[in-house]
């Protein structure tokens, strides 16, 4: 539709585009200045009721909920836009976002570079926002009273290829001979990524006799019914289910740490603390519902994300992310990822 704009009419929206992009810049810069940085509110840059089309989300199923929020909220102002949120998880929405399938990709890690060669290949350019944190949480079934906290080397020692533990008494001779039965994000997962790297020491070395799902929904369905299960996956579904899970403390060295929101946002719980992103492809940024669903999106991040369960990232984070978009949205930002090769 712009594209068969007059020149003249082209020029002005530019010169607006401009002159709007300038003022959020200084106050931006205004925000940085200070130590407790403030997301803007959202203010639309045209009639949420005039748009429509569809926007297409996938990967992560961690980052899912968020997106899922996001996409009702930004839906009771702009009906005429569909937002589809698929869950592949992280590896599996890279291969169909560097394809040019979909605008928008939930992550739960950081793109590999593999995957980047992938984008490259694709000509798909990308715009990276950090949206939150989350905190990987080990859980094992309500009826089991004897694990409370596991170490690092525990978690190793049950998680490493080739792991021979089998039992609770393998991991700790006072606790019963009963056969543990796992649950874990399959080899997709960007959760199954992040943890295999900070507890076994490689990403994506795993032993593989576990029940594996990109659903965290199948997992905690798993653990709950099962009292000799054990599983890990994001926060918030453990947030969601505590009713029917009990989380277990890791000790990363310095003690037993609970996974919460202070212990998450103020680094205590390591190693399984880690922040959480949407990429989104430069060519979808020119649509105008994807402007707004991500200047909607970025406003409104702190609040949705506290409500699903998870924490929310620095202020100043949020607004570094809107004065990205901004800058993607007017044509002024570089993008963060490769497009044709060179």
């Amino acid at each position: 539709m712009v594209m068969r704009r007059t020149g003249r009419i082209w020029v002005a929206a530019f010169a607006a585009a401009l002159i709007f992009s300038m003022s959020f810049l200084s106050v931006v810069r205004a925000q940085e200045a200070t130590p407790e940085a403030t997301p803007l509110p959202y203010t639309p840059g045209t009639d949420l009721g005039s748009l429509s089309g569809k926007i297409v989300a996938d990967g992560s199923s961690t980052v899912g909920p968020i997106t899922i929020a996001v996409a009702e909220e930004f839906g009771k102002q702009a009906g005429g836009v569909e937002v589809s949120v698929d869950i592949s998880g992280t590896g599996g929405g890279f291969k169909r976002f560097c394809a040019g399938e979909t605008d928008i990709q939930n992550a739960s890690r950081a793109i590999k570079d593999e995957e980047i060669t992938l984008c490259r290949d694709g000509k798909v350019e990308y715009f990276t926002f950090e949206v939150a944190y989350d905190g990987i949480t080990v859980v094992v079934n309500p009826e089991n009273d004897f694990v409370e906290c596991l170490t690092v080397d525990q978690l190793k020692q049950l998680w490493q290829p080739n792991s021979t533990v089998k039992t609770w008494q393998d991991l700790n001779p006072e606790w019963p001979a009963d056969t543990i039965n796992l649950y874990g994000p399959g080899t997709d997962s960007g959760t199954f990524d992040y943890f295999t790297e900070q507890i076994v020491g490689e990403e994506g070395a795993s032993r593989t006799d576990y029940t594996p799902s990109e659903d965290d929904n199948v997992l905690v369905q798993g653990v709950a019914g099962d009292a000799n299960g054990l599983a890990y996956f994001g926060y918030a579904y453990y947030v969601e289910n505590q009713d029917v899970l009990k989380a277990v403390a890791v000790d990363g060295g310095n003690g037993c740490v609970m996974p919460s929101k202070e212990t998450i946002r103020d680094g205590t719980y390591t190693p399984l603390s880690r922040p959480l992103y949407v990429y989104v492809k430069r060519e979808s940024l020119t649509r105008p519902e994807v402007q707004e669903f991500m200047r909607f999106y970025l406003a409104n991040a702190r609040e949705l994300v506290d409500d699903v369960g998870f924490v929310d990232s620095p202020g100043s984070v949020y607004v570094s992310d809107q004065a990205k978009l901004e800058g993607a949205i007017a044509g002024t930002a570089q993008p963060d990822g490769p497009g044709a090769p060179s």
